[in-house]
């Protein structure tokens, strides 16, 4: 059965490298695709749809933005199960600030140069491992400034109150970008952070070794 990764925002297929699937698993990875302006995010995740094979059975996988994909895409074509990691399913689980910043439009007067310079330097203090470190610098460099302005806005507006099932959810109990408090996650991971798919592989291994039904 084939399992689509969908990464989080500013990243790509690149932040799964350590993913290890139980045998009779197949691991495919969804790219992101230029959208549209103004795009809201529901539309632009159907569009994604275009990149699974919906004629036999599959799983949806998602980190961060890519779990609030994965959790749209599985409202429009139902999947074996729906498996977030990092991410929220609902938007009333988002973070205040941000439902502030959305009103305001404060994400529009940050450059995004200014954005990815956060992530390198939060990156370098947080991921420990040497070559972890240059990999996300490498994927946040190379992100497309063009789909990290449209994807910050699109979240901000995002809204959502359908709960697909069933859904894993695998959250670290030190995200500060989706605080713990504000989502209700079927699986915790102690002293995880938001990275901790990068950090702490093993961790995410062994969780979909529990949830994945077995074939």
């Amino acid at each position: 059965m084939k399992v689509y990764f969908i990464p989080g925002i500013g990243a790509d297929y690149r932040i799964f490298k350590h993913i290890r699937l139980p045998e009779g698993y197949e691991a495919r990875n969804i790219h992101w695709i230029p959208p549209y302006k103004k795009e809201p995010l529901a539309d632009y995740a159907y569009r994604l749809t275009q990149q699974i094979d919906s004629k036999e059975p599959f799983v949806l996988a998602g980190v961060s933005l890519g779990g609030i994909m994965a959790t749209e895409i599985a409202k429009r074509i139902p999947s074996v199960c729906t498996i977030l990691i990092s991410s929220i399913p609902l938007s009333t689980q988002m973070p205040l600030l941000y439902r502030w910043i959305g009103p305001l439009r404060l994400d529009r007067i940050v450059p995004v140069s200014f954005l990815k310079l956060g992530a390198i330097i939060t990156h370098t203090l947080t991921i420990r491992q040497a070559a972890n470190r240059r990999l996300m610098r490498q994927i946040v460099r190379e992100g497309d400034s063009v789909f990290t302005r449209w994807a910050l806005r699109a979240v901000l507006e995002w809204r959502n109150d359908t709960l697909t099932k069933p859904l894993f959810h695998l959250h670290g109990t030190h995200d500060i970008v989706f605080p713990i408090r504000r989502t209700n996650p079927t699986h915790i991971l102690p002293r995880g952070g938001h990275f901790f798919l990068v950090t702490r592989p093993e961790a995410v291994n062994e969780f979909l070794r529990q949830v994945l039904p077995p074939l």
